[in-house]
C-alpha cells in the first residue's frame, strides 16, 4: 500500500470486539482496513462451549470464531494478516507499521485483548538502539554481526532462518526463563539465565507488542487501556475496544465496545471533514 492511499477506520486486533468495530464501520460506509492473526491462535477459538452470549446456545468457540471470521470476510474490510508494531500520530492521520508494510488511517481502533505488558529488563530503554521486534525491518542494519532473537511462536523460527541467512551469527532462545538487556548507548549484551552473551543486537519476537510500545501516549492503569463512555483514549483519534480495556474479559462486553468505538471513531472522522 502507497503512502498516498489511506483507510477511514484501521482497526488492531481481529477477535469480537475488532470484529464488531469492522462491520459497524463498513454500515457507516467507511473504508477500514483489520490487522489480525488467525482465527485459530485466538482464546475464543480454544473454549469448549459458549454459554452466556445471546444468540449463540450450545455453540462451541470454534464455530463462533468461525462464523465471526465469514462475517468479516464479507463485509468489505481489508484484512492484514501480521502483527502491528507501531502507531505513529502524523498530524492529520495515523500510520501503522505492519511487519515491513506500513498503512495509514485517520482514525485507529485497539482490540488487542489482553495484552502482555511485561517487558525484559532494559527492553524499553533500548528499542530503536539495538532492540527490534522486526527482523524483516531491520535485519539488514546487521548484516554480517551477531545477534540474538528472544521468542517461540512460528514467526520467530522464520525470523531465525531469515537472520541467519544474512548475520553471522543468531542466537535462538525460545522460552528463557529469565532476560536482561544491557548496553551503553546502545545494547550490546543479552544475559539469558544469568549468562551474558555479546551481540549487536536483540530481536524480540512477541504475540503482540506492549500497548506502552505499540502507540505513545496512551494513558493505562493496572486493568488496561484508559478509555472514556465513547471508548476514546487519551490520544484523539485513537480509540480502544475490549479486553484490552480491562474487566470483565466476556464476549458480550467485547461486541458492545467495538461497537461504541466503531460509532465514536465514525463521528471523529465526521468532524475532521
Amino acid at each position: 500500500m502507497n503512502m498516498a492511499d489511506k483507510y477511514d477506520v484501521l482497526i488492531i486486533g481481529g477477535g469480537i470486539a475488532g470484529i464488531s468495530a469492522a462491520l459497524t464501520c463498513r454500515n457507516r460506509g467507511k473504508t477500514v482496513a483489520v490487522v489480525a492473526n488467525s482465527t485459530e491462535s485466538q482464546s475464543l477459538y480454544k473454549a469448549e462451549k459458549i454459554t452466556n452470549y445471546p444468540g449463540t446456545p450450545e455453540m462451541t468457540g470454534k464455530e463462533l470464531a468461525e462464523s465471526l471470521k465469514r462475517q468479516l470476510d464479507s463485509c468489505g474490510a481489508d484484512i492484514i494478516h501480521g502483527r502491528a508494531l507501531s502507531v505513529m500520530n502524523l498530524g492529520d492521520s495515523f500510520g501503522v507499521a505492519v511487519g515491513n508494510d506500513f498503512y495509514q488511517a485517520t482514525a485507529v481502533i485497539l482490540a488487542l485483548g489482553i495484552t502482555r505488558e511485561k517487558l525484559y529488563p532494559g527492553e524499553a530503554e533500548y528499542v530503536g538502539r539495538g532492540v527490534s521486534y522486526c527482523a524483516t525491518c531491520d535485519g539488514m542494519l546487521y548484516k554480517g554481526k551477531k545477534v540474538a532473537l528472544i521468542g517461540s511462536s512460528e514467526e520467530a523460527y522464520e525470523d531465525v532462518k531469515f537472520l541467519q541467512e544474512i548475520c553471522s551469527e543468531v542466537e535462538h532462545f525460545p522460552k528463557p526463563a529469565a532476560c536482561e538487556i544491557r548496553g551503553g548507548m546502545k545494547a550490546d549484551t543479552l544475559v539469558v539465565n544469568g549468562e551474558e552473551h555479546k551481540v549487536d543486537a536483540v530481536f524480540i519476537i512477541k504475540d503482540s507488542i506492549a500497548v506502552s510500545q505499540l502507540a505513545a501516549g496512551l494513558e493505562k492503569d493496572k486493568t488496561g487501556i484508559v478509555v472514556d463512555r465513547s471508548m476514546a483514549t487519551s490520544v484523539p483519534g485513537i480509540f480502544a475496544a475490549g479486553d484490552c480495556t480491562g474487566k470483565p474479559y466476556q464476549l458480550a462486553k467485547s461486541a458492545g465496545e467495538g461497537n461504541i468505538a466503531a460509532l465514536s471513531a465514525c463521528e471523529y472522522i465526521q468532524k475532521r471533514r
